[in-house]
């Protein structure tokens, strides 16, 4: 009689790490989040280590933990990892309060984030295919000069 056995909500070539209750508002962890967000995950590790940002750190240990486990879970080639997402989300609001003049007060709110690395194995043929800009932007009308040409 034990619990029902977990279902695995990841497919097979992904593997997740998870930090919790990270001192930083979520809108700035969201800016580094962003950085990695489909990169391979050697060169966000890359870009990380060489941050300014001071949550930078604590990022590249959740995205090395992930690549751990996608390596020794799951048995995945580290080499072929790519960041697929990484979600930002709220966590608990300590509530503080500053002295002001006049006998007054003010709030200070001081927010933690949540924050979820989930890393993907890409094969060959899909990175070089990713790799190909697929046009992005569009580029600018041409000008007179380039129409009369």
């Amino acid at each position: 009689m034990s619990k029902p056995k977990h279902i695995r909500t990841l497919a097979d070539t992904e593997a997740q790490a998870v930090a919790r209750n990270i001192r930083v508002s979520p809108r700035k962890l969201n800016l580094v989040a962003a950085m990695i967000r489909n990169q391979p995950a050697s060169a966000a590790i890359a870009s990380l280590t060489f941050s300014r940002r001071r949550i930078a750190q604590e990022v590249k240990k959740a995205l090395e933990s992930a690549v751990a486990n996608a390596e020794n879970n799951h048995q995945l080639d580290v080499d072929q990892l790519v960041v697929k997402t990484a979600e930002v989300g709220k966590s608990i609001v300590m509530k503080r309060f500053h002295a002001r003049g006049r006998g007054r007060s003010a709030r200070v709110e001081k927010f933690f984030s949540h924050l979820k690395i989930v890393v993907a194995e890409r094969s060959a043929d899909e990175s070089a295919t990713e790799a190909a800009p697929q046009g992005g932007r569009r580029r600018r009308a041409a000008t007179a000069e380039q129409k009369a040409a």
